[in-house]
């Protein structure tokens, strides 16, 4: 029963995932695209600063497409900006210590 539940849980996530219009999906997909070649060109340079550089651009480069997506179709998709988690998003800062 309880791995049941899962199932229907994770396919119905995956449902609520793919409810954008066919004009944010190219947006994304092309994004995506574009991330990938740039993750391809850093796959091809040695190990070092200059690599993990392209490796981040690529991943800023698929984050945007993502946002832009969801600027343009809001329907199910969770951009970066909307979870907090991600390249381009400002880094976490801790919680102020509560005064006692």
């Amino acid at each position: 029963m309880r791995k049941m539940f899962i199932t229907l849980a994770a396919t119905s996530a995956l449902a609520l995932g793919a409810c954008q219009s066919p004009a944010a999906d190219k947006v994304e997909d092309q994004a995506e695209a574009q991330a990938d070649a740039i993750d391809d060109q850093a796959d091809a340079m040695p190990e070092g600063a200059a690599k993990e550089a392209m490796e981040q651009k690529a991943d800023v480069v698929e984050e945007k497409g993502e946002e832009k997506a969801n600027a343009m179709d809001d329907n199910g998709e969770i951009a970066p900006s909307e979870s907090g988690i991600g390249d381009t998003q400002p880094p976490a800062t801790p919680p102020a210590e509560a005064k006692k």
